[in-house]
């Protein structure tokens, strides 16, 4: 009698490659991050619309990506990483370079530190972003906030002063002494601790949706029919919903540590011995 084989126990698969279904979404965040760069190539050669254009074609990429990827299937550590690149160039560096390039420029060494910093911070708060991705419990997060000012309403903050001197062509809103505190202030908001309303965590009541769908008809048009107005009173009216989410914020806190406020099943889980 032939003695019998041995199996020998084969470790886990190990997967190669990047799955099909993450190649679309990972397309869409390459694109974005290609708009970003190219916002950079036309303000060098001063076309300040089409570079605007193409940061805020890099928002609007950034924000399906994610979207896409859940649809398929096709959430990946390396479209998360990729995304964090893409947004760090899109919104940080880009911005930073488009408004040296158009204002701070005039003044060379702040204008640069400025941008500088503002790039920066940019990649800090997206580097907290991953440094905590894989948290379980995460307070903002879990009660539908964000902890600071997202990326890529931090560049649309940002370029506030070029939005109005395209609208207006006062010179005055081109002073570096104008936009550079400008600019600063937008780079504390999105490395800051103060929470913000997340896009993803609102829920709209059935009542009001067909009346949802209607202001955005509205807002569409005013930006196709008057764009950098639009943009302007767009970053304006975010910055006025920033007090009310930080009180909407610590409301939610004071509910939970009296027990009487939804928790995630994350901080559950947490809690449970």
């Amino acid at each position: 009698m032939r003695p019998p084989r041995l199996r020998v126990p084969r470790g886990p698969r190990v997967q190669r490659g990047i799955p099909l279904r993450t190649i679309l979404p990972n397309a869409v965040t390459a694109l974005a991050l290609c708009s970003g760069l190219s916002g950079i190539r036309f303000a060098m050669d001063g076309k300040w619309e089409i570079a605007v254009l193409m940061v805020l074609i890099a928002g609007i990429l950034d924000g399906i990506d994610g979207r896409i990827a859940r649809l398929v299937h096709g959430e990946s550590r390396f479209g998360a990483e990729l995304d964090s690149l893409s947004d760090a160039i899109s919104f940080g560096v880009a911005p930073a370079l488009i408004l040296f390039m158009w204002s701070l420029h005039d003044v060379s060494r702040v204008g640069w530190l400025i941008a500088l910093v503002y790039a920066l911070f940019c990649a800090l708060r997206l580097a907290r972003f991953n440094a905590q991705i894989d948290q379980t419990v995460q307070p903002h997060k879990s009660a539908g906030f964000l902890t600071g000012v997202p990326a890529p309403a931090g560049a649309v903050i940002a370029m506030v002063p070029l939005y109005l001197w395209l609208s207006t062509g006062l010179e005055e809103f081109r002073s570096p002494w104008l936009v550079g505190p400008w600019t600063a202030f937008s780079a504390i908001l999105m490395i800051s601790s103060v929470a913000t309303w997340s896009g993803a965590s609102l829920k709209l009541r059935q009542r009001i949706r067909f009346e949802a769908i209607a202001v955005l008809v509205v807002l569409v048009a005013a930006i196709v029919s008057a764009p950098w107005q639009s943009l302007t009173g767009i970053a304006l009216l975010y910055l006025a919903t920033i007090p009310f989410s930080i009180r909407a914020y610590r409301r939610v806190r004071r509910l939970r540590e009296a027990g009487r406020g939804p928790a995630s099943a994350a901080e559950r889980s947490a809690r449970e011995p």
